[in-house]
């Protein structure tokens, strides 16, 4: 993998491996590619390592409209009323831009790689 390529990989999954938004098993999955390509730089192993993180990410990607869906539903009880209507609001203009997934941090780094590799449409 190309040094360019493998620095936007490596970015990602630090978000992954670390952001509030993401759950364990994210974190988890993330966090091994990490391990795997610190054990193993070679190419045949960071290309391992990467097809096993895309094949975890791949269809766990919470769409926009659910995302609107529930910052209109349960967020306010959840988060509080300020909240969702900043999350609704954020949404909204995401989706009007194109934007098709949450726009939460662990969603966005998690659609940017699959993206990147032909596994999702942005």
């Amino acid at each position: 993998m190309e040094k360019e390529l493998f620095d936007f990989v490596a970015e990602r999954a630090d978000i992954l491996a670390a952001s509030g938004t993401s759950k364990q098993e994210t974190k988890d999955a993330a966090q091994a590619w990490k391990d795997a390509v610190s054990a193993d730089s070679s190419d045949a192993a960071v290309e391992a390592a990467t097809n096993a993180l895309l094949d975890f990410l791949e269809g766990r990607m919470l769409g926009i409209d659910d995302l609107i869906a529930f910052a209109e539903g349960p967020a306010a009880d959840i988060m509080g009323a300020e909240a969702a209507a900043g999350m609704l609001e954020g949404a909204k203009a995401r989706k009007a831009e194109g934007w098709k997934y949450c726009i939460c941090e662990a969603h966005t780094a998690a659609a940017e790689l699959l993206g990147k590799f032909g596994r999702i449409e942005l």
